[in-house]
């Protein structure tokens, strides 16, 4: 079953087609609304740390997340720059991330990061996922803007993983 993709809202410009800029604004909108979801679970796991070492990750933690948040304005502006509408609001990301939710507990440190090895891991391999579609689709940028986030987010993968792989 295929849904039927929504036209961008505004003309512009960009020499992409109609049905191809849509198609990528909704691909957009899923990453926005799994890397704002990401975003905020990453911060609750700054908040809520607990444990021996609280200093360490709790700072860690809040790094993570201020390397997280410029993502989340890079995809929307693009949806935007086509021609769509970023669906950007917490309400709208909460509906729509396709990342697990956030456990109620342990907050211990190695029960956190295995927490968040699994989000950033699920995040990253969607963002993969994203290029090849963007790319497929002959949209050039949105590709290169996925690009950049996963490799960059594979190198948060990889300080993640390094606190639990021996």
């Amino acid at each position: 079953m295929t849904t039927k993709l929504k036209a961008p809202t505004f003309k512009t410009h960009v020499d992409l087609s109609e049905e191809t800029r849509a198609e990528m604004v909704d691909l957009l909108n899923q990453r926005l609304a799994d890397v704002s979801d990401l975003y905020t679970q990453t911060k609750q796991a700054h908040w809520n740390i607990k444990g021996m070492d609280f200093i360490q990750l709790h700072e860690f933690f809040d790094d993570l997340a201020e390397q997280v948040l410029p993502y989340v304005d890079s995809i929307a502006e693009r949806a935007t720059a086509i021609g769509g509408v970023a669906m950007g609001t917490a309400r709208m990301a909460a509906a729509n991330s396709t990342l697990p939710e956030f456990p109620d507990g342990p907050y211990d440190g190695k029960s956190m990061v295995k927490t968040l090895v699994e989000i950033y891991g699920q995040f990253a391999n969607s963002v993969r996922e994203a290029i090849d579609i963007a790319d497929d689709a002959g949209d050039k940028d949105t590709a290169d803007l996925f690009t950049t986030i996963s490799g960059e987010m594979d190198k948060h993968l990889w300080f993640l993983e390094a606190h639990i792989q021996v």
